[in-house]
Order: structure tokens, then sequence, then C-alpha cells
């Protein structure tokens, strides 16, 4: 996952949002809908990709919310 992408994942039985390369977190929440949400809404205000990671830790879902170098015409 490239840096500054959002990363929607579970730990210690809460999910969260993260911003990959940075440290910290960008909160967390009680339920998997609300982190998706937020992790959304942040992906789009920076125009980055959101992953959003199953309980197990893998990928289940990736958006793009622009500078999608897969979406370059060429």
């Amino acid at each position: 996952m490239p840096k500054g992408d959002i990363e929607t994942f579970h730990e210690d039985g809460q999910w969260h949002n993260r911003v990959e390369g940075k440290g910290g977190l960008l909160g967390s929440y009680q339920d998997k809908r609300e982190a998706e949400e937020a992790g959304r809404k942040a992906a789009h205000e920076r125009q980055v990709e959101h992953i959003i990671k199953k309980l197990d830790g893998s990928i289940g879902e990736k958006t793009s919310h622009g500078n999608d170098p897969r979406n370059v015409p060429g």
C-alpha cells in the first residue's frame, strides 16, 4: 500500500483508521460501518485509496478516490 492511503482495520476489539506511512490513528470505532464511512471520507478528502481489511487482516475491499495511475489514459 503506498504511503498516504487510508486503511480501515480491526485490532484489540475495535475498528480503526490510519494513514499509511504516518504514526497514530485517525480514529477508533466500535462499529465497522462507522469506521468505513470515516475512512472513505478521509480517502476522498486526500484523494488516495481506501483499503478496508477483514477481521483476519486480509484485504476485503479497495477503492480509489483520485490519483489512481491505473485510470490514466494511455
